[in-house]
């Protein structure tokens, strides 16, 4: 990965664009598992914590260029839980999702 000082870059090629698309994605997700009342707390405190640990790597490497194929895996897992309509298995997918965008993107989950 290379580093883009200016920012100038694509952003669909950039860290911070790969993120934004997964955490739009994310937010799907988590209104799907919130249709479960009685997990609605566990959803929230799951998702917002997955979701600050994105947003952390996307304010620190977020201009960093990305590999066509690192942005191709994170496009397959958008798409993956996009067919996600139980909503049990969102809720299933809501710790899963994050840990395989943040590999990666060559982050630790």
């Amino acid at each position: 990965m290379t580093l883009d000082p200016d920012a100038t870059g694509d952003v669909d090629a950039r860290i911070d664009g790969a993120i934004g698309r997964a955490i739009e994605a994310y937010g799907a997700l988590t209104d799907l598992g919130e249709e479960i009342d009685d997990e609605w707390t566990y959803v929230q405190d799951l998702a917002d914590a997955w979701r600050v640990r994105l947003e952390d790597v996307a304010a620190a490497r977020g201009p960093e260029t990305i590999d066509p194929a690192v942005s191709a895996a994170v496009e397959a897992a958008v798409a993956e839980i996009s067919r996600i309509t139980d909503p049990h298995r969102a809720i299933d997918w809501l710790s899963t999702f994050p840990q395989v965008v943040l590999l990666a993107l060559g982050e630790r989950p």
